[in-house]
């Protein structure tokens, strides 16, 4: 396309969009929180397209296709550069093939992929971010297949958030292909409150990093341990904002990237509760079985996809010793106990002394009046009931999680 018709195409799209200034985001992709995988959190910017092509064929072989993990996405530093006409290019080196060959891999495995920008003029790694290329980078998206942004705050400036964010969901819903958009703000600008209608999920903190309770300073900005990210949301309320169409993201997970399989349990079954994205950040081409267990695990994995899209609450934090509900749909409840010590904790729970609440929600078990069956979800054994208390002893750094039903 020359240039003169390369503006004429554009000036089209952005006449079309501006009318459209509220354009809404796809529809239908984030009923449920979303699953798949994310190349950042083990490679950073060491990726090609044979990473992600072994990831894909990875994630089949394992198991994590089939236990409802979609999205293979390529985070930052796969651009090249833009060409004559200001389309985007992928790194020639990187990905010789180009970005509509790694797609249709991609599909082919029965997968969706996902591709990463930014809101200001370089990514967070320095490469060309979206600011001023928004309708280009959403065609081109569209041209290549993608299903799936993941959109960043770096460089951005003294850009305004909602406007800068809205203006992408413009530009995707603009592109002719219904793409999931993920707002990456880390939480800056509160974007539960405006993100509803502009992107399917928003960043609630700032970056995760593999360690149980952790904060590790960048200069201006902080990673954050697992803990510290769940206690982020709790403190900033951020549940009410969550349902079906858009969730909180507490970041990519680190679940094999842990030090040990207990705080990967712990981990994976905390983002479960807190109805979380489940996009992996491991390497899942040499995970160990632990870890493909964790990951794998349907009867965790059916919480956090429960169809009610309530997240969990912490009903009691006690001497480092927490005890989580989650409502879930037909009358259901899951329960995390959260062991957050260095020591394992011996821990009672007696059912009908409990009076349990989700005022969220206006949901009650009524353990007083009702006898459920208990399911321990990482054992995948029944558990008794909730006639008797349940004594149990968790290790360190571990997770006892249960799904209560009506017999």
């Amino acid at each position: 396309m020359n240039r003169l018709l390369c503006a004429l195409a554009l000036t089209l799209v952005a006449s079309g969009a501006s009318a459209q200034d509220n354009a809404p985001k796809a529809v239908g992709l984030a009923l449920t929180p979303p699953m798949g995988w994310n190349s950042w959190n083990t490679f950073a910017c060491d990726i090609d397209e044979d990473l992600i092509r072994e990831t894909a064929d990875a994630m089949v072989s394992s198991g994590m296709r089939d236990a409802g993990y979609t999205y293979v996405n390529i985070d930052d530093c796969w651009h090249g550069e833009r060409d004559e006409n200001g389309f985007i290019q992928p790194d020639p080196q990187r990905f010789p093939s180009g970005m509509k060959a790694l797609a249709d891999y991609v599909h082919s495995q029965g997968l969706k992929i996902g591709i990463y920008s930014d809101a200001g003029i370089k990514t967070c790694a320095g490469r060309p971010g979206s600011q001023g290329y928004e309708y280009q980078d959403a065609l081109q998206y569209a041209r290549w297949g993608i299903d799936y942004l993941k959109y960043d705050w770096c460089n951005t400036e003294s850009r305004n958030a909602p406007e800068a964010y809205r203006t992408m969901r413009n530009a995707l819903a603009a592109s002719g292909r219904d793409i999931f958009f993920s707002i990456c703000e880390w939480g800056d600008n509160q974007p539960w409150t405006w993100g509803k209608d502009i992107g399917h999920m928003w960043r609630t903190s700032g970056d995760i990093i593999n360690c149980w309770d952790c904060v590790v300073s960048h200069g201006n900005w902080n990673s954050h341990g697992v803990m510290r990210i769940v206690d982020m949301q709790v403190e900033r309320g951020l549940r009410v904002h969550a349902a079906p169409g858009h969730w909180n993201d507490p970041d990519m997970m680190e679940v094999g990237n842990m030090p040990t399989t207990n705080e990967d349990r712990a981990h994976f079954a905390m983002w479960a509760m807190l109805h979380a994205p489940l996009i992996a950040g491991n390497d899942v081409r040499t995970m160990t079985d632990a870890t493909r267990d964790i990951l794998t695990n349907e009867e965790v994995i059916a919480v956090d996809q429960d169809p009610l899209g309530v997240e969990g609450f912490p009903h009691k934090r006690a001497g480092g010793v927490e005890i989580w509900f989650k409502p879930l749909a037909d009358g259901e409840w899951a329960m995390a106990i959260l062991n957050r010590n260095d020591e394992p904790e011996a821990v009672t729970f007696d059912w009908v002394e409990e009076d349990v609440e989700d005022a969220f929600s206006q949901n009650r078990p009524h353990f007083d009046q009702n006898t459920y069956a208990i399911r321990d979800l990482f054992r995948h054994a029944d558990a008794g009931t909730t006639a008797q208390p349940l004594a149990v002893t968790v290790p360190a750094r571990d997770v006892m999680m249960v799904r209560l039903t009506r017999p």
